[in-house]
């Protein structure tokens, strides 16, 4: 009996170790997208994003991020902001979303998110290089990797009948604080 009730014991105590922590995504956080076309090069930036991550004794199981296209802006010409909102599909994919589940990822250190990214109604498998840091409480993901816009069945946008087009590949940086929920 004694044996039968330290393992219960051990058992318990093995469960309430393992138990995860949720982070939720501040308002803190930036995302920009860095591109080129024809005449210049441009960069928008994610007004509002939301996202949160598991994270139990250093180690992340899931991370999960979206941006909501609408609040992708240039800041400079609403004609810029329609045509991108419009080859993003907003419409009908209102959302790109990054979700890793079963990381197993340490933080601390340079460390690659392997994941699905869905832009455009377009889901790839990607592995984001990134780096992780945990300090007062809250984990830092920053980073940037490089898109190519045929692979999410995206046309590069074009104005002026053709003679400005986008590139075809834009960079996707980001500095992301996650706090305790």
């Amino acid at each position: 009996m004694k044996n039968f009730l330290l393992l219960l014991f051990l058992i318990g105590s093995a469960l309430v170790g393992r138990a995860q922590d949720t982070y939720t995504l501040t308002e803190g956080s930036t995302l920009s997208i860095d591109g080129t076309s024809t005449v210049s090069d441009w960069t928008v930036i994610a007004n509002t994003m939301e996202g949160s991550l598991q994270e139990d004794s250093g180690t992340l199981s899931s991370v999960v991020f979206s941006v909501p296209v609408s609040d992708i802006e240039s800041g400079r010409a609403e004609a810029m902001d329609t045509k991108m909102h419009e080859a993003l599909k907003q419409e009908e994919h209102p959302k790109v979303t990054f979700s890793v589940k079963n990381a197993k990822t340490s933080t601390g250190g340079k460390q690659e998110l392997k994941g699905t990214m869905n832009i455009a109604g377009v889901e790839n498998q990607v592995a984001v290089p990134a780096t992780i840091t945990q300090k007062d409480g809250a984990i830092f993901i920053s980073g940037e990797r490089k898109i190519t816009l045929k692979d999410y069945d995206i046309e590069p946008p074009s104005a002026m009948f053709g003679s400005i087009v986008v590139g075809e590949e834009v960079t996707v940086k980001f500095d992301l604080e996650f706090t305790k929920s």
